[in-house]
């Protein structure tokens, strides 16, 4: 087996230079530690890279993590594939896997959640154990399977510009293009309207906690009337 190496950073005297200390102490291959107290715990893992004191201080099997910051990811034991670039970015994470996190304390309090993504200062902070959370520039919130998105809300745009934004089942941003260039056989609607006079409007409470009385279509009510005006998720739900 492949002997391993790792580059430690250790605190010297203050009259005295930084030491730089080549080490054998790790058993797997492919880590490398730089700073005070970088990967010090680490007993199987491998292909990590610690740079900054403190960075994967408790790593101890987790594989081919990166992290780059004071702390960054410092209290990870076995999770893996995760990505830390910042002050304390995933300094709570002790077993979630396949996280990015690009910013100072972007995903701090995250510990046991996986594949989420955070990018901004403390972005994603909200998140403890979701998974496949996106935060961009937001603290977003503990729910598996969301996406937040900050300065959106609120802010004005012109509407002589302005265009609906939509996301297809692929997760793909775009927008619908309405003008004639883009469509070909065009017909009259003629008895296909009727599906659209068909349709019921309510008004609802979601079913969350702000109760926000709303307007709208029961997805179920309209796949009766006409089953293409329906998109279904990636469960086959409406």
């Amino acid at each position: 087996m492949e002997r391993s190496h790792s580059l430690t950073t250790q605190k010297a005297a203050a009259t005295r230079p930084t030491v730089l200390m080549r080490s054998l102490a790790i058993p797997r291959d492919d880590n490398t530690a730089n700073g005070d107290s970088a990967l010090s715990s680490n007993t199987s893992g491998f292909r990590n890279t610690a740079t900054g004191a403190g960075t994967l201080f408790g790593n101890t099997t987790g594989p081919a993590n990166t992290a780059y910051g004071f702390k960054a990811l410092t209290n990870n034991t076995i999770g893996g594939t995760n990505t830390a670039n910042g002050y304390q970015a995933l300094a709570s994470n002790t077993t979630g896997t396949g996280n990015t996190a690009v910013g100072n304390g972007a995903l701090n309090a995250n510990t046991t959640g996986g594949n989420n993504i955070a990018l901004g200062v403390a972005a994603g902070s909200s998140v403890t154990t979701a998974n496949n959370v996106i935060a961009i520039g937001s603290a977003g919130a503990d729910v598996s399977d969301s996406c937040y998105i900050d300065n959106i809300h609120g802010a004005t745009i012109d509407p002589a510009t302005a265009l609906a934004v939509g996301v297809d089942a692929s997760g793909k941003l775009g927008t619908t293009a309405s003008s004639r260039r883009f469509k070909h056989d065009i017909k009259p609607m003629d008895k296909s309207s009727e599906a659209l006079l068909a349709l019921k409007p309510v008004t609802f409470h979601k079913n969350d906690a702000k109760e926000t009385p709303q307007f709208g279509l029961i997805a179920e009510e309209v796949e009766e009337v006409n089953h293409d005006l329906v998109v279904r998720d990636k469960k086959g739900e409406c």
